[in-house]
């Protein structure tokens, strides 16, 4: 793999990377790669294009071989033009959650009148994100989580686990059907759901973790 160094994180074992491409395994994008060699810290800097493989097993990731490479042998994608996003809005327990405009892998349009009178239990994932350390083990508590909830009557009347897609020009309601069947068949309680306004809304305007509990009858 090729990319650009983007920031140094010696305090957490990590390097973030802007890299290319890799067909058929991943999109190009900017995310931390662990480092199990502490030297390498003092051997690149920010901005400096490199090369590195990546390893994983079924549970960790990590990148070894680095190197640096001509920066003009680097093929990143051009960035597309955007509006500037709005400012951050940071949410607090207790906080409303934004409002929802979603379709999840039935095809069927959700709102936040779907998770009505109970709790919600949300996060932000991609099909397309394939190193063990994020979307896989993200998904992998929530499987965890929803084994819980169903054996418990009362957890499964109230709680409801919502994973939307922040990649929706590839994750259309068929990807994530097909998503579904392998994390969460027939459960009704876990929706995959993805929308382009409304993802884009709350990368934009969601800054922390909050947990909202509907009032009673609402």
């Amino acid at each position: 793999m090729r990319g650009i160094v983007r920031e140094i994180r010696p305090a957490e074992d990590s390097v973030v990377v802007e890299h290319e491409d890799v067909p058929g395994y991943m999109p190009s994008m900017t995310m931390p790669f662990n480092i199990r060699d502490a030297a390498v810290f003092s051997q690149i800097h920010p901005g400096e294009a490199i090369s590195f493989e990546l390893v994983t097993t079924a549970d960790h990731s990590w990148i070894r071989g680095i190197g640096e490479i001509d920066g003009s042998k680097r093929n990143l994608p051009k960035p597309k033009s955007a509006a500037a996003p709005t400012a951050g809005v940071r949410l607090h327990e207790g906080d409303a959650v934004l409002a929802l405009q979603l379709i999840n892998h039935e095809n069927r349009q959700i709102d936040n009148s779907n998770f009505a009178g109970g709790d919600l239990v949300l996060t932000f994932i991609f099909t397309r994100c394939p190193v063990p350390d994020f979307c896989p083990r993200i998904s992998s508590l929530f499987s965890e989580l929803e084994k819980t909830i169903t054996s418990d009557p009362t957890l499964k009347s109230r709680m409801r686990l919502l994973s939307i897609f922040i990649d929706p020009e590839h994750d259309t309601p068929a990807v994530l059907r097909d998503y579904a069947e392998n994390c969460c068949p027939a459960d009704p309680g876990w929706s995959c759901s993805s929308s382009p306004a409304a993802t884009a809304s709350c990368r934009t305007r969601t800054r922390s973790r909050t947990r909202h509990r509907s009032p009673p009858g609402s």
